[in-house]
């Protein structure tokens, strides 16, 4: 056999073994339901193309390196204390000034699966057991904390810490799967997203594979209990973050990579505020 040929043949016998996957070492072989979806990206003119010139981020001071493993949102109570973090293995930790300690968690099943491991990917296989805090705000009046867990819900906990209370676990019975970031108003709404009906937090990287579009914008009311779906057929939606007089929101979507806004009084999202 000549080299041209057998490179042809083993070519061949490469795409072949892609093709079946034989030993499901594909990151999508436990989802035969599997299906990408079509992200509408804009033309490249429209791109921004502004940047820091100055390069500030890079200038950065690095704070508690390797000190937590995993921190995700973070956020000072009313009295300017913190900051608060979740972390891989399911707590919500405190900054007391000098050292981390325990403030709050999400799961009462918690249990040694849950104790410390060598890196954050270590917890993946138990985060629905554990826990995992990612949004966090606290009300300023109250001193609750409120937070976004992957996989349990929406949580509120005490000024004082401990066991948090699940406030939502589903909506308009679709289970929360990916409860990702919140945000509070003065009057006790709770803005919030859940990044996916599909898939969890440890299989985001099939979500961004995907690109599926059953992401939420939700609005949760303290005081009357209730939760409403604002936006529907997100793809991957994150973070979310209210202006300062409370007239509309942004709120990112992952696979289009854009932020969008919701402007409250007229219950209108504006899907392409802009591209990153």
């Amino acid at each position: 056999m000549t080299p041209i040929g057998f490179l042809g043949l083993l070519f061949l016998l490469l795409a072949l073994y892609c093709g079946i996957d034989p030993f499901k070492h594909s990151a999508i072989s436990e989802f035969p339901d599997f299906e990408s979806y079509k992200v509408d990206l804009p033309p490249w003119e429209l791109v921004p193309t502004d940047r820091d010139k100055d390069n500030l981020l890079q200038k950065s001071e690095i704070k508690f390196l390797n000190q937590v493993q995993g921190p995700e949102s973070m956020a000072f109570d009313p009295l300017g204390r913190g900051p608060y973090t979740g972390v891989a293995d399911g707590r919500v930790l405190f900054w007391d000034g000098q050292n981390w300690k325990d403030f709050a968690y999400t799961s009462s099943n918690r249990s040694e699966i849950c104790n410390p491991k060598p890196s954050p990917q270590s917890y993946l296989p138990n985060e629905h057991i554990c826990g995992r805090p990612l949004g966090l705000r606290f009300d300023k009046n109250t001193g609750d904390l409120y937070i976004a867990d992957a996989y349990l819900g929406l949580f509120k906990v005490g000024p004082e810490g401990g066991l948090a209370t699940p406030l939502v676990t589903e909506v308009d019975g679709v289970p929360l799967r990916f409860t990702n970031d919140l945000d509070i108003d003065d009057e006790g709404n709770i803005y919030f997203t859940d990044s996916s009906s599909k898939f969890q937090r440890r299989n985001f990287m099939q979500l961004v594979f995907s690109s599926e579009n059953s992401g939420r914008l939700l609005k949760y009311n303290l005081y009357t209990k209730e939760t409403a779906v604002l936006v529907r057929n997100l793809q991957f939606p994150n973070g979310v973050s209210l202006s300062k007089d409370g007239s509309f929101l942004v709120f990112c979507e992952g696979c289009p990579g854009r932020f969008a806004c919701f402007y409250m009084y007229s219950n209108i999202a504006v899907l392409d505020l802009h591209v990153l």
